[in-house]
């Protein structure tokens, strides 16, 4: 090699931290490669991740400008040397790669490439990556550098560290994006539960208005003030889903009188009977306050448009250092075993997935004829 061993030592320990401090797989496939070509010394390092389909994934070059680049056209397809490397998972060390038979050409805006040494990056028996420098910049005066045994031993420490660099990027972007998978479920769920009820309410206060326009025009205007409000009301919710927040009515009023306040909007846009009960309520953890808030919310909703009732009642009692919430209609009701209406199912799965992530639970008890309950627990802080 053209260093000794304690400034080789401090150059692979450089490399290898260097690699360590990424997760994305695009910076860490460019750290790797950047590493290489600076290690070994060489004109140009390029590291390749095969697709399934005879080309390149991703490929990451350096020691080759922007410009150049972009000259040089689309990624190169697995063939030639590259595929060798791919196919076999062997390394190959070549004095000049433009005389192996192997060799098929490259474009024209592509640099003159020499010496070559490349090697298969491997996770096990696969092959995730094919990692290759070439010119080695020859520090003799006469010329004829090129890589050595030495050269390839290094770069196959380098390529052994780079697999695992590589393969926790991948885990991890895969780990990201399950937790966004599940964010967006979750907010689906928010937004079902948020906006949906604010605009069940916006077209029922609407309604009201429009069959009161001509025998009440007073009381006509006042439901035409309610559909104003609650069209302010859906947009917060809708912001609040956004950006993560909760309702903001719970941290002005509390979730006692932000219920209160929801059945008394609800009680006078439908036909059907709503009343709330709740009082003595300590305060409760906030995603707690959120959850029985949600939960009620989707639970009314169903009894006045799913159940036919003409009384649905809402109530809050202490319960130790908790809570519970008991929503009942005495509608058709319904078997909760057999549920497959698309509303009522994202609204039941909605509710349980609330209640158990904030450490509560939920029961339904309903049966053809009989009415629904819907009781949520939470244990308090």
């Amino acid at each position: 090699m053209s260093y000794g061993p304690r400034s080789g030592l401090a150059a692979v320990s450089s490399a290898l931290l260097a690699m360590s401090r990424h997760l994305e797989v695009r910076d860490v496939l460019k750290t790797i490669v950047a590493s290489a070509r600076e290690l070994l010394n060489a004109q140009y390092a390029a590291l390749g991740v095969p697709d399934d389909h005879g080309g390149f994934a991703q490929f990451v070059v350096d020691g080759v400008s922007e410009e150049q680049w972009k000259a040089i056209g689309p990624l190169p397809r697995q063939h030639g040397v590259l595929a060798a490397m791919l196919r076999e998972a062997r390394p190959e060390r070549l004095a000049d790669v433009r005389r192996d038979p192997r060799f098929e050409g490259w474009p024209d805006a592509h640099p003159e490439l020499a010496d070559f040494l490349g090697l298969p990056i491997r996770d096990g028996d696969e092959v995730i990556g094919a990692l290759f420098l070439a010119n080695k910049n020859c520090r003799k005066p006469e010329g004829g550098c090129g890589f050595t045994a030495e050269d390839e031993e290094l770069l196959g420490i380098l390529a052994q560290h780079a697999a695992i660099a590589l393969t926790n990027a991948r885990l991890y972007e895969r780990s990201r994006e399950l937790t966004i998978a599940e964010e967006r479920s979750r907010l689906a769920h928010e937004l079902h539960d948020a906006v949906s009820q604010k605009l069940f309410s916006l077209r029922l206060t609407a309604q009201a208005a429009t069959a009161l326009v001509d025998r009440d025009p007073a009381r006509a205007k006042e439901e035409l003030h309610q559909v104003a409000a609650l069209a302010a009301e859906a947009a917060d919710e809708l912001r609040a889903a956004v950006v993560e927040l909760r309702p903001a009515a719970l941290d002005e009023d509390g979730l006692v009188a932000t219920l209160r306040t929801q059945v008394q909007v609800l009680d006078r846009a439908h036909s059907a009977r709503v009343t709330f009960t709740g009082h003595g309520i300590r305060a409760l953890p906030a995603a707690q306050e959120e959850a029985l808030l949600r939960v009620a919310q989707e639970a009314l909703h169903n009894a006045l448009r799913h159940s036919g009732a003409a009384h649905v009642d809402v109530s809050v009692t202490r319960h130790g250092n908790g809570a519970v919430l008991r929503v009942t209609d005495d509608g058709e009701g319904f078997e909760p075993t057999a549920v497959r209406r698309a509303g009522r199912h994202l609204g039941l799965v909605s509710m349980r997935d609330r209640a158990s992530g904030v450490g509560g639970t939920l029961t339904v008890e309903s049966a053809p004829g009989k009415g629904t309950a819907i009781e949520m627990e939470v244990p308090g802080g």
